[in-house]
């Protein structure tokens, strides 16, 4: 039987992570990937049959919260480029923002278009994220607190119980502190920061979490803006590869595993679908924690399964990839100005828009498809040419919160491809005869994800990021050499890295 000191299970960019650095510590790795690439949701693929060299993100799309000190720990080379501008809130009326890096700009669009007030409360708001963003920095590459002790240990006294009550609370509530006039102002940063992959809502406890969580970009020359990988998110996971081999880790695609095998309580290895067993005592799971769960069975400790009860929530998350034939034309914005760089964000355009988002929440949870989800749509050729293919195609994609992971009273197979179409006719109201530049598409509803990707119930954060610090699912397993170092454990679901970095800390110090 083939042996090992660490088996990792998955080659997503967290278990990359834990394969770097234990091998470098002089640890026998071997990384057991089930898809033919690594990368997990972290890949470049060209999945248009209309458009097959076109290249597209087809998961994970933007770079945001990977740690500066993780890039610089791995010695990965990401090349990453900066949206500018980075949002676009168009109307189907006159009004725009569209946000970049020139302040005097950014000012001028919001008293013209909404007022000197929402001026002055997006620079309050931009002012606290800053300040808590730098506080709480150095928790994301070490084990977790509790969100009270965190706010006790690293946040500045003045800001404590606004930390606090931000992970604890609704993001409805956070923002109502920000004396915004407009309501389009802060769902738009509600829906892009705080129900992002998440199926909490605007008045859901929690959701403030995964507020914070988007707001924690620190990467170079980003100022706090998401940037695009040249090449796509697989440049991300393909270097994240290299470094782990150059390392010594062994890295096998084509090789699901079918158990985690133990013996009284005790972590002996894996067997593969194949039925090849490989033998290590200590095994980390990059799986999300719900599948780790079944590839352990029965042995999996009781109260570790109870608390991953509690965490369990739908994925509610849809994207739609698309090949575009040529950009679309917005109507309150038709000449070009940079509108198709940044994140595009689509609300509904009413005058009590809260409550429109809270119906779409309510909506979703029933089982049925919302009118109007809250939808980010992004183009990413525009700022990143090397995706394109010989016609000149744009590689699109709407990201959309929140549908149900399985339709009320019908299946997927019978909506996907309508709702599709739907969401495109709601592009339609922004950018006429956008549905008309559809070359092809590829759509992931949750249960699609769950199926592409291998993420239980199509989480893309494998546990939701209502959970934050010591709250998400642990390092530790409760069975001996059994360790898990997925985006369900601290500090959040996204491309951060810091799991890998954090659970490989504890497998050098404990075994």
């Amino acid at each position: 039987m083939t042996s090992y000191d660490v088996l990792i299970v998955g080659a997503g960019h967290n278990g990359l992570v834990a394969a770097t650095l234990l091998a470098r510590a002089g640890r026998k790795v071997c990384v057991l990937e089930r898809a033919p690439v690594v990368g997990g949701a972290v890949r470049t693929e060209r999945p248009f049959a209309k458009a097959p060299e076109l290249g597209q993100s087809t998961g994970a799309y933007l770079l945001g919260l990977m740690p500066p000190e993780l890039i610089e720990t791995l010695g990965v080379k990401i090349p990453t480029i900066r949206r500018d501008p980075h949002y676009f809130l168009p109307t189907t009326g006159e009004r725009y923002l569209l946000l970049g890096s020139d302040p005097a700009e950014t000012r001028r669009q919001f008293e013209i278009f909404f007022s000197a007030a929402d001026f002055r409360a997006y620079e309050l708001l931009q002012k606290e994220l800053a300040d808590l963003r730098e506080d709480i920095a150095p928790t994301w590459l070490a084990e977790p607190l509790t969100i009270e002790e965190t706010a006790d240990r690293y946040v500045r006294p003045s800001l404590r119980q606004v930390f606090i009550d931000l992970c604890r609370g609704s993001v409805g509530d956070y923002l109502r502190r920000f004396p915004f006039e407009h309501d389009l102002i802060p769902a738009m940063y509600a829906v892009t920061d705080a129900f992002s992959g998440s199926s909490g809502g605007w008045k859901t406890p929690g959701s403030g979490m995964n507020f914070l969580v988007h707001n924690m970009c620190r990467l170079p020359d980003a100022d706090g803006t998401w940037m695009v990988v040249k090449g796509g998110m697989g440049t991300v996971t393909t270097e994240l590869a290299r470094v782990a081999r150059a390392a010594g880790a062994e890295i096998r695609t084509d090789a699901p595993v079918r158990s985690i095998e133990t013996h009284n309580g005790v972590t002996t290895g894996i067997v593969l679908e194949d039925g090849t067993p490989l033998q290590s005592p200590v095994v980390i799971s990059n799986a999300d924690p719900f599948h780790t769960r079944q590839l352990v069975g029965a042995a999996y400790p009781e109260d570790a399964a109870q608390k991953l009860d509690s965490l369990y929530r739908p994925g509610m998350t849809m994207k739609v990839n698309l090949a575009l034939r040529d950009l679309p034309t917005f109507h309150c914005l038709p000449e070009p100005q940079g509108q198709h760089h940044g994140t595009i964000h689509l609300l509904p355009q009413v005058d009590d828009v809260h409550s429109a988002i809270d119906q779409a929440h309510s909506d979703a949870h029933e089982g049925i498809l919302p009118e109007f989800p809250t939808i980010e749509w992004y183009i990413q050729t525009p700022v990143d040419p090397s995706l394109s293919d010989s016609k000149g195609r744009h590689s699109s994609a709407l990201f959309v919160q929140w549908v149900p992971l399985d339709p009320a009273d019908s299946t997927w197979e019978a909506e996907a491809n309508s709702y599709a179409r739907h969401l495109l006719s709601i592009c339609d109201r922004f950018a006429p005869g956008t549905s008309d530049l559809v070359e092809d598409m590829m759509v992931l509803h949750p249960r699609a994800i769950e199926s592409h990707f291998g993420i239980t119930a199509g989480h893309i954060h494998h546990v939701d990021n209502i959970f934050g610090f010591a709250d998400r699912a642990p390092y530790r397993t409760g069975l001996e050499g059994l360790f898990a170092c997925s985006a369900g454990c601290h500090p959040a679901g996204s491309v951060i890295g810091a799991s890998g970095h954090n659970c490989a800390q504890v497998v050098l110090k404990e075994t």
